[in-house]
């Protein structure tokens, strides 16, 4: 092997090598297997009503379940969901980092991979789930109902073959959230309509619970049972719509063992920090007197100035050892949290992620790209009213890539209009660059801050390799943005502080063991650089997922083309789709 490996040592040999490995995962996946299993699930989404801080609000949620149902599966296996739609809002269901081989029909982007589900109507989203193992999880994708319509998605290795780890206990997971004690969907209706910032969260969550730290919340707390000296799994998901957090278990230790669904090289921590829509998966060893300790969540705000829910979520880590009168009188251990703005404490998390071992990072680069991500401020027009201009200064909150602010279609879904070759619906210049180039993270200058609306995508054709430097600025306020990718895992190879000079930073690319994610935390003030394949056809959404910055505008999408022949060809779309 370290023959092979030397000799094929340089970029050329890699790349063929990805291609190579590549080609045979495709074929191996395309085949049944004979432990594959269909899983068949119904969701129905409907308001039902949910209290909590003692009021009760007609909630949108999946089966009457808030957060909704977990999904158990193994690698390999493949979900039919049939989503009826018994609400009053229009609806889609996104399986967040699901690859979706050719499946792109499944994603569930509303008018970017289907036209959303009407009041009365349904879908039935068909994939299978192809070489991804750990902890993913599905939401809505339409306006802001994922504040209650989300769960977990739990793959499990294949039948007969074991985690990479020693087999933990017990698994628990941990859904972080955000509620809102009004409407999510009127709240961002009312900042789109005012063109304002939209009101923070009233409480952070756990599994749909805020903990026992807020007014009227004592019996509103998840209790995590744990025995002295066994190892438990954790599955730790940041399911809120506009807050990185912090996360911590009081006196305990974690190991990381894998994100995103994917495994990672291990390493222990006291403190996580998640993105929104980001996945962590960790072993904690019950190793301290048998008591109660607090699981914490707070948030990580990077934006200076910017209002945020400075609250403290909870549920109870509990020895099922240690009785009363401790188990029932005596308050839980609280962990000493990350103050707010901890940006050094949530770099030394993010940075110290690698894969188990040495990886196919694409070399031969043939679209490099550089999109600058930000926030902006539209100028309202000549006669505006003033309750639609209540930004700073009369203005109304705009955020872009590139200074493109994205605007989703209403007519036709953007891959239902690729794959019709339906016109007027999209263009496909999306700059590769920035239009003007200055000091990102500097004091921009104020004829910088006004983005132009566009559907624009990039075009990709079939196996193209991407390295994208993300750029983040300070128009308005620098702050880390969480940027998704949809059909695709990536390796993230770098991140840096200030503006990306290729001179000095391509020194620090990790080419070697990065970690494979597909939500990046881009760091305030700085920039991440990105690699993937473009071998998945189909539309794909490359979006802030902080709701109230693709609200804004912060995204844009990627068509890939297809390649040769069957399994590089995207599926006919199924009967059912949704029509607009």
């Amino acid at each position: 092997m370290e023959a092979l490996r030397s000799k094929y040592s340089n970029p050329f040999s890699s790349f063929f090598f990805f291609y190579f490995f590549s080609a045979v995962f495709l074929i191996f996946h395309a085949l049944p297997t004979a432990d594959a299993k269909t899983h068949y699930h119904d969701f129905v989404v409907q308001a039902t009503p949910v209290k909590r801080l003692c009021k009760t609000h007609n909630a949108i949620t999946v089966n009457g379940m808030y957060p909704g149902p977990t999904l158990e599966v193994n690698n390999g296996d493949t979900l039919v969901v049939n989503v009826v739609n018994r609400a009053r809002y229009n609806v889609t269901i996104h399986w967040h980092g699901v690859r979706q081989i050719r499946t792109g029909w499944a994603d569930g982007p509303d008018f970017v991979t289907q036209c959303p589900i009407r009041p009365g109507g349904s879908y039935t989203y068909r994939f299978t789930i192809q070489g991804q193992e750990g902890t993913l999880w599905w939401h809505a994708h339409s306006s802001w109902l994922r504040a209650t319509v989300y769960g977990a998605l739990i793959i499990r290795p294949k039948e007969g073959e074991s985690y990479p780890f020693p087999k933990p206990k017990r698994e628990t997971s941990l859904l972080l959230g955000e509620w809102w004690d009004a409407n999510p969907v009127d709240v961002v209706r009312q900042a789109t309509r005012t063109g304002a910032a939209p009101n923070v969260s009233d409480a952070y969550t756990i599994n749909g619970q805020p903990g026992d730290l807020y007014n009227c919340s004592s019996k509103e707390t998840i209790t995590v049972p744990v025995d002295s000296g066994e190892t438990n799994l954790l599955r730790v998901v940041n399911s809120a719509l506009n807050q990185q957090l912090f996360f911590k278990v009081a006196n305990h230790k974690l190991t990381v063992v894998g994100a995103d669904a994917s495994y990672v090289k291990p390493f222990t921590t006291s403190v996580l920090m998640l993105g929104p829509g980001q996945t962590t998966d960790v072993l904690i060893t019950a190793d301290q007197p048998p008591a109660r300790y607090y699981i914490a969540a707070r948030a990580y705000a990077s934006a200076q100035g910017a209002p945020f829910d400075n609250t403290t979520t909870t549920a109870i880590l509990e020895y099922e050892s240690a009785g009363c009168p401790a188990k029932c009188v005596v308050k839980p251990v609280m962990p000493a949290m990350p103050a707010f703005n901890d940006t050094a404490t949530a770099t030394a998390f993010t940075t110290r992620f690698r894969s188990p071992r040495r990886v196919p990072v694409p070399n031969n680069i043939d679209h490099n790209l550089f999109f600058t991500v930000g926030l902006g401020l539209n100028n309202c027009p000549p006669g505006a009213r003033p309750r639609n201009c209540q930004g700073p200064n009369g203005t109304r909150f705009a955020a872009s890539m590139n200074n493109v602010s994205f605007v989703l279609p209403s007519n036709f879904s953007l891959l239902q209009a690729h794959q019709q070759g339906i016109p007027g619906v999209f263009t496909t210049d999306f700059p590769a660059n920035p239009p003007v180039q200055f000091d990102y993270t500097g004091n921009v200058s104020r004829s910088l801050w006004q983005p132009v609306r566009g559907t624009k995508v990039y075009k990709l054709k079939y196996g193209e390799t991407v390295q994208l430097v993300l750029q983040g600025t300070s128009i308005f306020t620098a702050e880390n943005h969480p940027i998704h990718l949809h059909g695709f895992d990536f390796y993230i190879i770098a991140e840096g502080f200030g503006n990306f000079n290729p001179s000095r930073d391509t020194a620090k690319f990790n080419l070697v063991d990065p970690p494979l994610r597909n939500t990046a935390s881009l760091p305030v003030g700085g920039w991440t650089v990105i690699r993937f394949v473009a071998d998945n056809p189909g539309v794909w959404l490359l979006h802030c997922h902080l709701d109230v910055h693709i609200t804004w505008g912060l995204a844009m999408a990627f068509l890939v083309e297809n390649g040769v022949g069957e399994l590089q060809t995207l599926e006919p779309p199924p009967a059912d789709l949704p029509v607009c």
